[in-house]
C-alpha cells in the first residue's frame, strides 16, 4: 500500500489551486491599477485618464431651471479642478433622478467610464462572452454603469442611474419592463422641474 501518493494528489491540488489564485490576483490587480476613482457623495467613478474626466464633465450641462441645478454649474473650471465640478454635477444628476422618481434613498453606485465605444464593446464582450454595441447598461448584481465618454449625455447617465436607484430603493426589484418604464420617464423628465411631495 501507497500512502504517498493520496498526499501527492492533494499536494498537487493545493499547488493547482494556489497558482490559479495567485495568477487571478496578480491579474486583477493588474487590470484594476490601470483604473483611478472619483469618489462623489452618490458615485465612485472609475476612469483611465483626465481627458475622460473632462470629456464627461463637457458632457453633462443640465438645464439651469431644473431643481436648483443652476448652483452646482456656476463655478468655472479655474476655481476648481475637472474632478470637483465633475463630482458636483454627477451628484446633482442623481439627486435629480432621486427626485423625479421620489425615491430618496442613500445611495453609491460604481460607474465605470471607457475612452471610446471599441473600449465599451471589449467590456461588454469581457462580461457577457458576446459581441453587442450599447451606448450604456448597468448591472445589478455589480452595482455598475458602463459608459462611453464620447457618446455620452445627461439623460443616457441619468437613464442608468434610475436603474440603479429603483434596484436599490424597492425591497423587491421589479420586473424589467417596468424599471425600464421608469427609467425612461426620468430620461423624458430630465429637464423639467421635478414635483416634490
Amino acid at each position: 500500500m501507497n500512502t504517498g501518493t493520496p498526499f501527492k494528489r492533494k499536494q498537487a491540488i493545493c499547488q493547482t489551486a494556489l497558482f490559479i489564485c495567485l495568477f487571478m490576483i496578480f491579474h486583477d490587480s493588474s487590470h484594476a491599477a490601470q483604473w483611478y476613482v472619483l469618489k462623489t457623495k452618490y458615485f465612485n467613478l472609475k476612469y483611465k485618464n483626465q481627458t475622460d474626466l473632462k470629456k464627461l464633465s463637457d458632457k453633462l450641462e443640465i438645464a439651469d431651471h431644473s431643481n436648483n441645478f443652476s448652483d452646482f454649474f456656476k463655478s468655472d473650471a479655474s476655481e476648481k479642478g475637472v474632478e470637483k465640478i465633475l463630482a458636483s454635477k454627477l451628484d446633482a444628476l442623481v439627486y435629480k433622478v432621486q427626485l423625479i422618481l421620489d425615491m430618496r434613498k442613500p445611495i453609491k453606485i460604481t460607474a465605470k467610464i471607457f475612452p471610446d465605444q471599441a473600449a465599451l464593446d471589449n467590456e461588454y464582450y469581457r462580461i457577457y462572452k458576446t459581441r453587442k454595441t450599447m451606448r450604456a447598461w448597468y448591472i445589478f448584481e455589480f452595482n455598475t454603469i458602463y459608459m462611453n465618454a464620447q457618446d455620452l449625455f445627461p439623460g443616457i447617465l441619468a437613464h442608468e442611474c434610475a436603474h440603479a436607484i429603483i434596484d436599490h430603493y424597492l425591497e423587491i426589484r421589479p420586473p424589467r419592463a417596468a424599471a425600464e418604464i421608469l427609467a425612461r420617464y426620468v430620461h423624458a423628465h430630465l429637464d423639467k422641474q421635478a414635483k416634490t411631495y
